[in-house]
């Protein structure tokens, strides 16, 4: 046990010394200056694509970032695709500085986005915790603000989505020197009206953090395969951009608490 609490601080250590900050253009060279400033404003951009399309956000080839190849495993139907650099406050952010922010689960809890069909402003996730396993659904607290990152996490969470009711994920986390990868995948089936609408397993996002030398690269991507029952009732595309929009505010919000 000390063996491994001592390689795990020398993990972290390595991690916040890195100095060596990569910049926005090195990751992604191609993006043209009007997207670059859209990526740079508050909402940074969030699209939704159809799965024939090409990606319009596609980091360098020796950038070591795939956040396609996780999605296009649950085959889904409908996509989208988000980047964001979030400036940094009174200094700059450190690998820890997300992951914390990541941890804060109960954050999820009560953010807004703009209902069409109710005309408001209304929670998404009326309540947001942790649970103990994807069989056990009992609800445990967020954990304190960590010293040290482990090198890789998984978290279960149950989100009551205003839409969907009581829905479940698997929240895996990996840690590479210059990031963070953040993926979700549903435990169970997503239902509407006791339809399935979502299965097991074919709902995913993923979010790649990493601090630049501009501020904090939030790079993320999402996609479902949903019954055409649901389809024909919701639009799919626009549900999957809000849901990632409230998660990228939960990040941003996190962060410029640090």
């Amino acid at each position: 046990m000390i063996i491994k609490l001592l390689l795990l601080l020398l993990f972290s250590a390595s991690l916040n010394a890195d100095t060596n900050l990569r910049s926005f253009g090195e990751l992604f060279p191609d993006i043209s200056e009007g997207l670059k400033a859209e990526v740079f404003s508050p909402e940074g951009i969030i699209r939704s694509i159809r799965i024939h399309e090409p990606l319009e956000f596609i980091p360098a080839a020796n950038s070591r970032i795939d956040l396609n190849s996780f999605i296009m495993r649950t085959e889904p139907s409908f996509l989208a695709e988000s980047l964001l650099v979030i400036p940094y406050g009174s200094r700059i952010l450190e690998i820890l500085d997300i992951y914390n922010a990541l941890g804060r689960i109960g954050g999820l809890k009560g953010r807004l986005y703009h209902s069409h069909t109710r005309g408001a402003e209304v929670p998404l996730f009326e309540e947001a915790t942790r649970v103990e396993s994807g069989s056990r659904a009992n609800a445990i607290p967020d954990p304190p603000p960590a010293r040290v990152i482990p090198s890789e996490e998984t978290v279960y969470i149950r989100l009551k989505d205003i839409n969907f009711g009581n829905t479940y994920y698997k929240a895996d986390m990996t840690v590479n020197p210059h990031g963070i990868n953040y993926s979700l995948t549903n435990t169970r089936n997503i239902s509407y009206l006791f339809f399935p609408a979502i299965r097991e397993g074919r709902f995913s996002a993923v979010l790649y953090m990493e601090p630049l030398e501009e501020g904090v690269l939030v790079y993320s991507m999402a996609g479902a395969d949903a019954s055409n029952f649901v389809a024909n009732r919701i639009h799919i595309p626009s549900a999957i951009s809000k849901r990632l929009e409230v998660f990228i505010a939960w990040v941003r919000d996190g962060l410029e608490t640090e």
